[in-house]
């Protein structure tokens, strides 16, 4: 079991990260790997680079791990390596086929993989990894910049659900290019239904007929948590849940942060959000 809120599970061959961007300025994983190497956990024994990791915290495969959800009797919803990130430079690239070995064979399990590191999967891809159905993919994104760096590579992986954790969410995103990427196909700037009325659309009205399928399956957002905590301005949440629903892709809210994750609670406009992913995607095309 696990106490994050949008999974039942965690599954973890890999431990151990690199701080890359500002979202992982306070990352929980860093923290918790430094208690349980104090606690002589197996698996947090490796210490990291201490500019970017930590103690517990180098990156290690675990083949030992490989076999646990064959072990699971019951279909489960499984967050893959909570403790790290299976598309970093230093998990090797068997390993990596091996793990998406294991859920391709175990289908009654839906896996759910989250990553910073969009390029190194889009290219992996690009060489022969194949994404079974039962396999969601996912880039964290905590800012506008992070947004527009990972989520047109997360465009070009054939998964059948793609998702964005926006967690922790230290500044606004607008979805609005990244949601549609592909423009009406009456040849308008337009990219959301009947949107000529902001952008002067040229077609004569066609993309109130329009029907296109939002890119993304599903978004969760969430406030940083711990002693330094970024606070999370509500209109960034509110306005994140809003382009969902506009959208038609599922929104779910996590929690609003603080110094422990469960402080602020998670209603937002009174009220708890916990949609899960939309199916349609949109095809994958080769983009530049």
């Amino acid at each position: 079991m696990t106490a994050i809120e949008w999974t039942e599970v965690t599954w973890n061959p890999v431990t151990g990260c690199d701080r890359i961007s500002a979202g992982c300025d306070s990352c929980y994983a860093l923290t918790m790997a430094k208690r349980l190497k104090g606690m002589g956990a197996e698996k947090y024994q490796r210490d990291g680079d201490p500019r970017t990791s930590g103690p517990g915290f180098g990156v290690t495969v675990h083949p030992s791990s490989l076999d646990i959800p064959r072990r699971w009797r019951r279909p489960k919803l499984v967050f893959v390596n909570s403790m790290s990130d299976l598309f970093h430079a230093q998990v090797p690239t068997d390993f990596v086929h091996q793990v998406f070995e294991v859920m391709a064979a175990t289908p009654q399990h839906t896996y759910q993989v989250l990553t910073k590191r969009p390029l190194r999967a889009r290219r992996m891809v690009e060489q022969g990894l194949m994404f079974p159905p039962n396999v969601w993919f996912g880039v964290s994104v905590e800012n506008q910049d992070t947004a527009d760096q990972r989520i047109p590579q997360l465009h070009r992986i054939p998964a059948a659900v793609r998702f964005l954790s926006c967690e922790p969410l230290i500044g606004p995103v607008d979805l609005y290019e990244h949601l549609f990427p592909h423009r009406c196909p009456d040849g308008c700037r337009c990219r959301w239904p009947d949107d000529g009325d902001a952008y002067e659309c040229a077609c004569g009205g066609a993309c109130a007929e329009w029907e296109p399928v939002p890119s993304l399956n599903w978004v969760i957002v969430g406030g940083e948590s711990g002693p330094s905590a970024r606070p999370m301005h509500p209109n960034w949440a509110l306005d994140l849940r809003d382009q969902c629903v506009k959208a038609g892709t599922g929104f779910f809210f996590k929690q609003w942060g603080g110094r422990t994750p469960k402080q602020n609670g998670r209603l937002l406009e009174g009220r708890t959000w916990d949609q899960m992913p939309t199916r349609r995607v949109v095809a994958v095309e080769a983009q530049a």
